[in-house]
């Protein structure tokens, strides 16, 4: 952490003092100055459409160390690298909103082509934000971000959601969960059905600061909120990090299953 710091100080030297203070006035300079996005923020990271062509589980897992980004009308941008994912299969799934095979108003996203954004509402006033895959009715849930850009942004827009005198969230909690991201990243209802590999407003990214793109040591779980379907909320259809901080629900069974095959594949 202290090298990177030195790092961006050493970009911050030549700003002029006088515009700095001017930013410093109107902006969240030193929040910007912090993050290695801001200095390494490169249109060649921008995941495109091949990307999302992929059957829903392969997605579901490809997610994971990929990082969301929103900007938003200000011009500010907000990134989370995405740590926990759920898999929804399409008509032979009983969890889907897709099940059956049925295409609604509301469920239209998941029958469009792959990268298609589907935003729905939970309880009448949260928000979830889902991705088509390849498979008819089929997409991918977002589930937790670490916030990796944007943290104050992040606060205030979570913030403007909860009771007064709540006290403050930390980094870890902004959007450790899939209606948390959505109010954490400022994702609207009317960002349903755009295309995420095109849309100037909300994009995925590789992480520049990753040495590989795929990532290692992801767990397979039951989703969670699921348990009235039957054999269908039994399925590990639900993908995290493996000690992870930012994952929403831990899964200790599934997490001893992985480090055995870990130690037994070291071993050998």
């Amino acid at each position: 952490m202290s090298g990177r710091k030195r790092k961006i100080q050493s970009k911050s030297e030549h700003i002029p003092a006088k515009v700095l203070n001017k930013l410093k006035k109107t902006s969240n300079v030193n929040e910007i100055e912090q993050s290695h996005y801001f200095i390494k923020n490169d249109p060649k990271l921008k995941l495109g459409e091949d990307f999302f062509k992929q059957p829903c589980i392969t997605l579901a897992k490809a997610f994971l160390g990929k990082v969301l980004v929103r900007r938003r009308a200000d011009g500010v941008e907000l990134r989370g690298k995405i740590v926990e994912t759920e898999a929804y299969l399409g008509g032979e799934d009983r969890a889907s909103h897709s099940a059956g095979g049925k295409c609604t108003q509301r469920n239209t996203a998941m029958f469009m082509k792959p990268g298609t954004i589907y935003v729905y509402p939970i309880y009448g006033i949260y928000l979830c934000m889902n991705v088509s895959s390849e498979g008819e009715g089929a997409a991918v849930l977002l589930r937790s971000l670490e916030p990796v850009q944007g943290q104050s942004n992040m606060r205030q827009l979570r913030t403007a959601k909860r009771k007064d005198g709540a006290r403050q969230l930390k980094d870890k909690e902004l959007c450790n969960g899939p209606s948390k991201l959505c109010q954490a990243l400022d994702v609207p209802r009317c960002f349903d059905r755009r295309d995420l590999a095109s849309d100037p407003e909300v994009w995925l990214e590789r992480d520049a600061n990753a040495d590989q793109d795929d990532v290692s040591n992801i767990v397979s779980a039951p989703r969670i909120g699921i348990e009235s379907h039957g054999e269908w909320a039994k399925k590990p259809l639900r993908y995290y990090i493996l000690g992870h901080p930012c994952v929403s629900v831990r899964n200790k069974e599934a997490e001893r299953m992985i480090e055995s095959e870990l130690m037994t594949n070291h071993s050998d």
